[in-house]
This record gives C-alpha cells, structure tokens and sequence, in this order.
C-alpha cells in the first residue's frame, strides 16, 4: 500500500531530501489511507491472508498517522493556555510574512499590516524590491533592521517595541542570515525574540536537510540557555509533527500555540489540497495566546501568521517544557558537526 509506504519514510532516519520530503504531507497521506483502507475493508475477502494484512497494515498506518495529527486539533489539549483577560499581563504582538521574493503585491502586505496593528512584523524573502515596496511600514513602524538579499533569505523586521542587543547571525551557511535580539516590552518585561529561516531539503535547494536541521538545533540551544522568556518565529522549512521540529522543541524547551488550537498551514496559499504549517511561532513555558490567527493572502505562496501573546504577572498553567534526553542532545551535536563539516 502506498501511502503506507510513504508514511513509513517519516520514521526513517535520513536526512535525503526524497526522505524528509514526506514529513510535509501527512494530513493528505492520512486523507488517502483512510480512503483506501475504508474501501480495502468493504471489498476484501476475508479468507485471503494477503488481503487482511494489508488491510492491518492500513489500520496500523492510519492509527499511527492520527496520533500525530491529533495533537493539532481543538480536541487535544493546548500546550500553551489562553490569557486570561483577569490576571494583569504584557502582551506582544507579531506577524510574520514569508513575501515570496517574485510577489510584487507590496501593497497587498502593507493593505493587512494596516488592519491588523501588530507590534512587530517580520518578513521573509525581503529582496531590494520588497524593501521598496514596504517602504510605508518604516513610518508605521518606527524601528526596523532592513537585510534584504536577493537569493530568497532576506529578512526586514519592523518594529514599534523597543529593542536592543540586536545580532545578525549566520548559524551554518553565510547566505542564510537569522536575528535575535532583545525586545523591551512594557513594564520593564524583556523578551529574547529569534527570527530565522533555514534552507529545506528539496531537489532545488539543498539535497539534505542537515542545514535546516542543524539550525534549528543551534536556536533551539541559545532558548534553552536563555534567562528570559523566549519567542522563535520564521519560515522553519518544516512541519510542527516532523522528528527535527519536535527535537528542536525538546532541545530549546519550547511550546507549540498551535497545539490544540489548530493546524494554521500557511502554504502553499495558491493550492488548498497541498496545504501544511510552514511558518511557525514557538515559545518558551512564560506565555499564554490571546489570538493566534491565519490572514488573508497577498500573492504569496504563503499566507502570513498572526500571533498575539502575552506574559502574566502570575506563572501560567502551561504543559511542562519537553526535555532533551541524552540521545537527543547526541543526535544534535551530529549534527550540527555534519552541517558544519559539509559546509566546510
């Protein structure tokens, strides 16, 4: 059975674009199983060996498939709370927009910029021209650090929050920019924003995802060794469910918002069958969500994320932080050690 041949090369621990490339579908794969496998279940003959081990193949795909789709939906419960509007908080606002660098509806951004209000914007794929073209966001938006490049990992950040200590990192490739800093929110409350977009794994890209991989592992490192809350936002090139994003949670000690609220896939914005979460917001244990929210598109490939947070002046009732174990934190040091050294 196909599908649960493709869903099998999820548990595969390679790093081969044709491997990983099957971590991205797997909504669609379980939309396929089930298909098959109701249909496989009405028609086979039950005297035939053959014909009920492939159909307890399918259920045990199916199963499997729905453990990990299921922490996604509104019935698991959330990772990270909502607010309570009673116990006094500082909250923080953030849109994050991979623009898609052959868009050019500069306006269509700048037109939801307007009517949302965030406190911070972030896009990705920021060439010269989508600088332009946002031009208005840096009167709207008094402080900004403006990278643009022309090879799809530009980023232009726009904020109306005080910030500090702001560094331009470039973790494995010296293409491929991040950025963190320190926000100053309201009442003295300091966050440690990160911002990143790493390389996928794709016959047009990079062959392996080690790259992607092994940034995440280093963001994931700088979060759990942060003294301050945490928020990480960008285009990770990757799935919430896959085994590198849930490593790099347990690596970095950080929460998903969507868990238990929703998928929010953010691409491809143009195809409605191939759709998956591409663009992420994920946070230390100090948060709760008062919104979190997926806009309209702008001819984008994307669809831009909208996340509203907020940190209360009492600990929230989070889920516990995941924890690395040893063979996690062994898996990493590879490879980040692999990325570097294939980089060198």
């Amino acid at each position: 059975m196909i599908t649960s041949l493709f869903t099998s090369f999820q548990l595969v621990r390679r790093d081969d674009w044709y491997f990983r490339i099957f971590d991205f579908p797997h909504v669609q794969l379980t939309v396929l199983n089930l298909v098959f496998l109701t249909g496989h279940l009405v028609l086979t003959n039950y005297g035939n060996w053959i014909d009920v081990s492939i159909g307890a193949v399918g259920l045990i795909t199916v199963f499997y498939q729905l453990a990990i789709i299921y922490p996604y939906t509104p019935a698991s419960s959330k990772q990270v709370q909502d607010t309570d509007p009673a116990i006094p908080s500082t909250s923080i606002s953030v849109l994050e927009a991979n623009v898609l660098m052959y868009n050019s509806n500069y306006e269509g951004l700048v037109s939801l910029v307007k009517n949302y209000r965030p406190d911070i914007v972030v896009t990705l794929e920021t060439d010269e021209k989508w600088k332009n073209g946002l031009k208005e966001l840096e009167s709207l938006y008094k402080q900004h650090i403006l990278l643009p490049l022309d090879n799809t990992y530009g980023i232009c950040f726009y904020s109306n929050v005080a910030f500090k200590d702001a560094d331009i990192k470039h973790h494995i490739s010296e293409e491929v920019p991040s950025i963190e800093m320190t926000l100053d929110l309201e009442g003295g409350q300091e966050v440690k924003l990160f911002i990143v977009h790493p390389e996928p794994p794709s016959p047009t890209e990079k062959d392996l995802s080690t790259p992607r991989d092994a940034e995440l592992v280093l963001v994931g490192r700088m979060a759990k060794d942060c003294p301050l809350p945490v928020i990480i936002t960008g285009d990770l090139n990757d799935v919430a469910w896959s085994h590198t994003s849930r490593l790099f949670q347990r690596i970095g000690g950080l929460l998903d918002p969507r868990v238990g609220r929703g998928f929010f896939n953010t691409f491809h914005a143009k195809y409605s069958l191939f759709r998956w979460p591409l663009d992420h917001v994920f946070v230390s244990r100090h948060f709760t969500v008062d919104k979190i929210q997926r806009p309209p598109a702008f001819g984008s490939d994307h669809f831009p994320i909208l996340i509203q947070l907020s940190i209360p002046l009492h600990a929230p009732d989070n889920e516990a932080a995941p924890v690395a174990s040893k063979e996690d934190k062994k898996e990493a040091r590879q490879t980040v050690a692999a990325a570097k050294a294939d980089e060198n």
